[in-house]
């Protein structure tokens, strides 16, 4: 009983101690430049050995899933970093990983749906303002990307100016605002070629949204394909054969009916009609496995969950009746990270 007395003065000593302390500006300094200095980096995270690599900033589709971003991949090449897709609230994972936004060699653009490119703007600004970069930021996508582009350029434009007002030209230098943007030719589907690493984008089907696209890295002997949005279709399975990851869009369709059937109930008819229209241009977690098993692929990773799942029993639910088609899969969430080192043909599953 006496050393169960002694235990609590003493936590009671402490805690009082503590509460004195936090109260002293000086302490309050410390604490602050240690919190700062303990946020994790991708520079700390990301392979040290040469890799292809690829990050999850983003892992669900436009429905609300706490915890997560829309769509979103960072891929590495090396030192060269690539952005598939910027959807809603990817921009902020980026910058909580402390990526070095000068490392940006280019974002990819599958398709024009807002899930998919809601955070480009402030992507720019945080490659832009003391990024110190001296090009604008390099964005590839299908036909009607430059226009994406030149409205932010226009609805910003004032901002731009303010900024190089406000910090000058070694911030925020007015000559590499905006973007350089390129719409990908399908006639010539090699975007990026310099001897190591190869980008191919190729079509996929998701109408009525035309052309949808997807990319295939090819690094050292490494590869892996991201789909982008699509239904179930052989030129993934053509673009993806012996690859070693394959991101595939994944939508639980037997969720959707459940939702769908929940919302007419209640009278939100409109809603429960987008639920059932989804469903046309989307591919099921099952397809996925199908074509990445025609596809004799090593790793399958199931990315743009819709619905995300919020907790274990919608995960369950989520992935029902894959294990019986494959049984090699990785569902993702935010800051799942795939590693592909060169000159092995190990695949390491990780966290940023």
């Amino acid at each position: 009983m006496k050393i169960l007395i002694r235990i609590v003065i003493a936590l009671s000593i402490f805690g009082i101690a503590s509460w004195v302390l936090i109260q002293v500006p000086s302490v309050q300094d410390r604490l602050l430049v240690t919190a700062f200095t303990a946020i994790g980096s991708a520079s700390d995270n990301l392979p040290k050995e040469d890799a292809l690599s690829a990050a999850v900033c983003g892992s669900r589709s436009p429905i609300p899933s706490p915890g997560r971003a829309e769509t979103c991949i960072l891929v590495a090449a090396g030192d060269d970093l690539f952005v598939v897709d910027i959807g809603d609230g990817s921009n902020q994972n980026l910058r909580s990983w402390n990526i070095d936004f000068r490392d940006i060699e280019a974002v990819l653009i599958t398709h024009l749906h807002s899930d998919h490119i809601a955070d480009l703007p402030g992507l720019h600004q945080n490659a832009w303002v003391i990024g110190e970069r001296n090009t604008k930021l390099k964005v590839f996508g299908p036909e009607g990307v430059d226009q994406f582009t030149q409205g932010i350029e226009m609805a910003y434009a004032h901002d731009y100016v303010f900024r190089n007002e406000h910090h000058g030209d070694a911030i925020a230098p007015l000559e590499y605002a905006g973007f350089d943007t390129k719409v990908i030719d399908l006639n010539n589907p090699v975007i990026f070629d310099d001897g190591d690493l190869k980008i191919t984008a190729f079509k996929v089907v998701h109408e009525p949204i035309e052309p949808a696209l997807g990319f295939k890295f090819e690094y050292k002997g490494r590869s892996l394909v991201i789909t982008g949005d699509t239904s179930y279709t052989k030129s993934v399975i053509d673009n993806s054969m012996n690859v070693d990851v394959l991101f595939h869009e994944a939508q639980a369709n037997h969720m959707l009916a459940v939702m769908e059937k929940s919302l007419r109930t209640r009278g939100a008819d409109l809603l429960a009609t987008v639920l059932d229209d989804i469903t046309t241009y989307h591919t099921t977690l099952i397809e996925a496995a199908e074509i990445a098993n025609k596809a004799n692929v090593k790793k399958l990773v199931f990315y743009h969950l819709t619905p995300a799942p919020r907790n274990y029993i919608q995960e369950i639910m989520f992935v029902r009746g894959v294990n019986e088609v494959r049984k090699e899969w990785t569902l993702v969430e935010d800051g799942t990270l795939l590693i592909l080192p060169v000159g092995s043909e190990e695949i390491v599953v990780s966290n940023m």
